[in-house]
């Protein structure tokens, strides 16, 4: 008979995915004869993949000291957990999306389990290494007291500090920061995942020799060059743009993905173009096209963003008019129905006048319902091409103008904060359905969940998951002074990641008072990394009775039953935004999770006289939610009265079918 297994710190159980674990699973289904007695044979693993071997001694790639240690804190798994702020997050009943608080190296660890193989979108925006931002510290033999000390969480909190070029391994700490953050995101992607890095000259060079290595150099898509300001240094080479590297995790299946279905959608709407255009005129052709539109826009992906319809056929806006970089031309276009000038682009119109009244006169431009929205080109479904420029010419001042819209306050809460338009011009092209998720661990101001929330507005219901490191903000310190002092305005702690908390709430607030009807999601969970809920034995070998009584409850001193069931949902793979369940059974609550895969009682009091009801109420409805998967059961093991009691209830759930009993 199956007893009831107590869980500990150090189980598999209780900790992140341990990547070497699955490694050395997934070499043993390729090469079972390489392994005797659990051990790998290298000889014999050697002859099996032949002349692929290379064993000299010399070998081309990018090497550094400390590499090897940032390869193995990669691979160490974490025992933290991140515990839920209902209260600091917006429709935390219904959202999707996820604003975690912490060192990204741990969430990343930490997500690996619930969100590996799941991530279409990964942006990051890392720091540049100029001298003056930080590299993140790694210590992989403590990394919650190391994190608690960067952010100033405990007394000794040390400062977060830059990397200098004084410091003798400026790209060194650089390259062991990102290495093992990329190997992570990697496992975090879909086959049909790219991620995206925004980068300069300094490190773009040493930064895609790493990709290569992670990801494979066959599966690196591109650069894309972006001419984002004007440097008018006159005694240097005018640096006047930035980079956007573009990796696929497979790049064959991308576009082997992208080119049948674009070119197969493509060819439809062409189609039904032509043949809405042979029956029906005017009104009734549009009406005609949008109810076909609403039939079958789940299968138009990635063309699902042509909705509308003229005599040309089907289309879509572009913005293409309008001028990204520097100042463009400025004049009036006069909407056809109201007959008052339409509200112009920010940085002017692509074309000169001449150019723009061509286009009106052959109906190329497409229309808002009144003369406050932007003016688009119509770009026609016969047109339509699946590709990104290698050149993007975009202001980077925009970036700061976002800003203004959502703190009008006109304060300078982040430094060099990037364009949602960069954003825009590449997320949907890779973010095309209901509930793709993008994840950004470096979200900053997070720009990222703004330009999430703008392209929603279109019905579909893309995800983010935001990962920012809560960097103390110093009032004495020049350059944070204004965002410090704005904490302190608003009631919140001075760090980065209130900031960005703060623009999302104030970004979707605007998103929703603009588009009042809008059903999509503007809300996010708030996560933050802590220490395990599952208490470490830490014995005083000079009073043993007093650690043993410290230590008889196995669960952190004031973490709450809702802590204990997020840090459960993380160590078993379960979605942070699953549903769950709570009723009362015997007269102590139970939580059903993911419809019955994870079914928790963590109440005190289990005598022997309750557990008979209680098992009986946990069984019947464990039926009735009739879960696909085995389901688990947990209890706290302290929160049983006796042994006796415990064995009890374990032999009753393993009779009724239950055969995974633990205890915390």
């Amino acid at each position: 008979m199956t007893g009831m297994q107590k869980l500990t710190l150090n189980d598999a159980d209780t900790k992140s995915a341990d990547i070497v674990v699955n490694n050395i699973e997934a070499l043993k289904a390729l090469f079972p004869e390489a392994f005797t007695e659990g051990r790998i044979d290298f000889e014999v693993l050697k002859s099996l993949l032949g002349a692929a071997v290379d064993e000299r001694d010399e070998k081309y790639g990018l090497n550094w000291h400390g590499k090897r240690r940032a390869r193995q804190i990669a691979l160490t798994p974490s025992t933290a957990t991140l515990l839920p702020y209902p209260r600091e997050s917006v429709d935390w009943d219904t959202t999707q999306n996820l604003m975690i608080e912490g060192d990204n190296l741990e969430v990343l660890k930490l997500l690996q389990k619930s969100y590996a193989g799941k991530v279409k979108l990964i942006y990051i925006d890392p720091p540049y290494n100029t001298g003056k931002d930080f590299v993140y510290p790694d210590d992989f033999r403590d990394s919650i007291k190391n994190y608690l000390d960067l952010t100033g969480q405990v007394e000794s909190g040390r400062k977060v500090s830059s990397n200098t070029d004084a410091s003798g391994r400026f790209h060194t700490d650089w390259l062991s920061m990102m290495y093992p953050r990329l190997k992570l995101a990697r496992a975090l992607l879909r086959n049909d995942g790219v991620l995206v890095i925004s980068i300069d000259d300094r490190e773009l060079a040493n930064l895609r020799s790493i990709c290569c290595e992670i990801f494979g150099e066959e599966n690196i898509i591109g650069v894309v060059i972006w001419k984002n300001a004007t440097d008018n240094n006159p005694t240097n080479v005018a640096t006047e743009h930035e980079y956007l590297l573009f990796i696929a995790r497979s790049k064959e299946q991308i576009e082997k993905e992208w080119k049948s279905k674009s070119s197969d959608v493509k060819e439809l709407l062409i189609r039904v173009g032509n043949k809405l255009n042979e029956d029906f005129k005017g009104d009734q052709l549009i009406q005609a096209y949008e109810k076909w539109y609403r039939d079958h826009k789940n299968e138009l992906w990635p063309l699902d963003r042509y909705k509308y319809i003229d005599e040309g056929g089907i289309y879509t806006g572009s913005q293409s008019v309008h001028n990204p970089g520097k100042e463009g031309y400025r004049y009036d276009v006069l909407h056809p129905k109201t007959r008052k000038p339409c509200k112009q682009p920010l940085m002017g119109y692509r074309f000169p006048k001449e150019t723009m009244d061509t286009l009106l006169a052959e109906g190329r431009i497409l229309f808002g319902d009144d003369e406050t929205k932007l003016v688009e080109l119509k770009v026609y479904a016969s047109e339509f091409q699946e590709k990104l420029s290698s050149l993007l010419e975009l202001d980077g001042r925009l970036g700061a103008y976002d800003l203004r819209e959502d703190f009008p306050e006109e304060v300078k809460v982040f430094t060099n904060p990037k364009p949602v338009r960069l954003l825009s011009s590449f997320f949907p092209f890779i973010l095309k359905s209901d509930g793709e998720i993008i994840l950004d661990f470096f979200a900053g101001s997070g720009a990222t969940g703004r330009a999430v929330y703008t392209m929603n507005v279109d019905g579909v219901r893309r995800q983010y998951i935001l990962v920012q490191l809560p960097e103390v903000l110093e009032s004495s310190d020049k350059q944070q002074k204004a965002a410090a002092e704005f904490c302190e305005r608003i009631g919140k702690a001075k760090n980065l990641a209130e900031l960005t908390k703060e623009r999302l709430r104030r970004a979707g607030r605007r998103i929703k008072d603009a588009h009042p009807l809008l059903a999509g999601d503007i809300g996010f969970r708030v996560f933050k990394l802590a220490s395990s809920n599952i208490r470490a034995w830490e014995p005083n070998t000079a009073d043993l009775e007093n650690s043993l009584l410290k230590n008889a409850e196995h669960l952190v001193q004031g973490r709450s039953d809702q802590d204990v069931l997020f840090e459960l949902l993380l160590k078993l793979g379960l979605d942070l935004c699953v549903p769950i369940e709570t009723k009362t059974v015997a007269g102590k609550a139970v939580h059903s999770i993911g419809g019955g895969a994870l079914i928790v009682c963590l109440a005190d009091g289990l005598t022997r006289d309750l557990i008979e009801p209680l098992s009986a109420g946990i069984v019947a409805w464990r039926e009735e939610l009739a879960p696909a998967v085995d389901t688990r059961v947990v209890f706290k093991d302290s929160g049983f009265a006796d042994d006796i009691a415990k064995t009890n209830m374990a032999a009753i759930l393993n009779q009724n079918g239950i055969s995974d009993v633990r205890s915390l």
